[in-house]
C-alpha cells in the first residue's frame, strides 16, 4: 500500500490525526532539507509536503514565495527534488508529497515524472493548479504508478465540485481554510467544522486542513474535526529566519514538536 494511505489508514484505526509539515526543497540548500525531513520525521510528523520550488507560485504567500526563492538561486528543479526523495529514501520512509505547479509537471513529461518519482519513492503529488477537471491524463499516468493524487478543495467550491475533488483525490482530500494565499493567520476561520463535514459527506477519505494554520493552539482546534492538519509558512518562516544558523534544525524541530503533541491531543 501507497505509504501516505498506510500512515492514514493507521491513524485512523488509533482514533489519531495526521501531522503534515510543509517545507520548501533546496532552502535554504538540499543538505539543509535533508536533515529537516529527518528532523520533522523525529518530531512527529505523520507525512511531509516537499514544495518544488517554482518562480510564480500563485497560491503561496510571501513567506512561501521567498522560500521558493532562496531554493531557485541554489538551482533547484522538480528534477533535483526527484533525484533528492531517491537519496533521502536511504534513511526515512516517511510519507512524501510533493507540492508542485503544473508548468515543471508539463516540462518534465507526466508519464516520465510519474515513473521517476515512483521509483524514487515519492508517494504523492499535489499539483495545486492543475484542476481535477483538466487533469485526465496526468491523474492516469499517477495511478500507473501507485502515487497519491491531492487535489484542493476551496471554501467557494460548490457540491458538484466537491464531488469531483472527492473522486479525483486519493490518499486524502485538502481543504483550504481559507480564500487566498498560503500565510501566518491569527485565528482559523469559522466556517472550516462546517465545510469539513460538508466535504465528509461526498467521501469517507480522510479530509486535510491547511492554510493559515500556524500555532499548536490553532493546530489543535483544526485537529477536533479533520483528520490532518498541514502546517506550512510557520515552518518556513523560521526556516528562512534561522537560515545561517546553527540552531536552525533544532529550532524547527522545537515547533514540530510543540505541533505534534497539539495535534495528536485535540
Amino acid at each position: 500500500m501507497n505509504r501516505i494511505c498506510a500512515r492514514l489508514e493507521k491513524l485512523s484505526q488509533k482514533s489519531q490525526k495526521a501531522f503534515i509539515p510543509f517545507i520548501v526543497a533546496g532552502d535554504p540548500d538540499l543538505d539543509k532539507t535533508e536533515q529537516l525531513v529527518l528532523e520533522l520525521e523525529r518530531a512527529g510528523a505523520d507525512c511531509i509536503e516537499l514544495g518544488v520550488p517554482f518562480s510564480d507560485p500563485i497560491a503561496d504567500g510571501i513567506v512561501i514565495q521567498e522560500a521558493a526563492q532562496r531554493a531557485l538561486a541554489q538551482g533547484v528543479s522538480l528534477r533535483d527534488v526527484v533525484s533528492f526523495v531517491k537519496k533521502v529514501r536511504t534513511k526515512t520512509q516517511v510519507p512524501l508529497l510533493l507540492f508542485t505547479y503544473f508548468n515543471p509537471v508539463l516540462a518534465y513529461g507526466m508519464d516520465t515524472l510519474a515513473r521517476d518519482a515512483a521509483r524514487a519513492g515519492v508517494d504523492g503529488i499535489l499539483c495545486v493548479d492543475l484542476p481535477p477537471e483538466e487533469a485526465g491524463d496526468y491523474k492516469k499516468y499517477m495511478d500507473e504508478h501507485n502515487i497519491v493524487t491531492v487535489f484542493l478543495v476551496a471554501p467557494t467550491s460548490p457540491d458538484e465540485r466537491i464531488a469531483l475533488i472527492a473522486k479525483q483525490s486519493t490518499g486524502f482530500i485538502y481543504y483550504v481554510s481559507r480564500t487566498g494565499v498560503t500565510g501566518v493567520r491569527n485565528q482559523v476561520e469559522q466556517s472550516v467544522p462546517a465545510m469539513v463535514q460538508k466535504i465528509k459527506a461526498f467521501s469517507n477519505k480522510p479530509v486535510c486542513v491547511g492554510f493559515g494554520v500556524s500555532t499548536p493552539e490553532q493546530a489543535q482546534q483544526v485537529a477536533g474535526y479533520a483528520d490532518g492538519v498541514i502546517v506550512g509558512s510557520a515552518i518556513v518562516k523560521i526556516i528562512g529566519d534561522y537560515q545561517n544558523s546553527p540552531y536552525l534544525i533544532k529550532v524547527v524541530g522545537d515547533l514540530a514538536r510543540s505541533l505534534a503533541r497539539a495535534i495528536k491531543n485535540p
